[in-house]
């Protein structure tokens, strides 16, 4: 475990030239970076047995996310699965990992409706706009 945490500390030192987006809330879904501009998509991952299914703590390496430990606490076994969370809560916390990933222009796109007033027997009316959504790939 110490030779884990060494290497990360390790790899999080290494002098980088893109943004990190540190600013960037780990508790929202999404917003935009005040560093770069651009969209930031905070996604949790936690690593599970695949034996045993407990939750296992996690460390990222590079790009990858991997289990602190080589062998599970509770069974022993060495495969292990990435679960992506949709949200993250307490009792996760402590096994999750947040990767910060930048959406590229062109992946997602915001709609407005309006309001239209139109006359009808002399009193105006609200109509809600139709809008058409585009859908995104991830």
């Amino acid at each position: 475990m110490l030779n884990n945490l060494l290497l990360e500390l390790f790899y999080n030192f290494i002098p980088k030239t893109e943004c990190q987006h540190d600013k960037v809330s780990p508790m929202s879904d999404g917003e935009y970076c005040p560093d770069c501009g651009r969209y930031i998509v905070n996604e949790w991952y936690i690593t599970r047995c695949k034996c045993c299914g407990v939750r296992l703590q996690s460390v990222k390496k590079g790009e990858s996310i991997i289990p602190a430990e080589k062998f599970c606490h509770n069974c022993g076994g060495s495969d292990y699965y990435l679960e992506k969370l949709s949200k993250i809560d307490f009792v996760n916390i402590n096994y999750a990992v947040l990767i910060k990933r930048a959406m590229e222009d062109g992946t997602f796109v915001r709609t407005t409706q309006c309001w239209q007033d139109e006359e009808n027997e002399g009193s105006p009316v609200l109509k809600l706009l139709p809008f058409f959504e585009k859908k995104h790939n991830i």
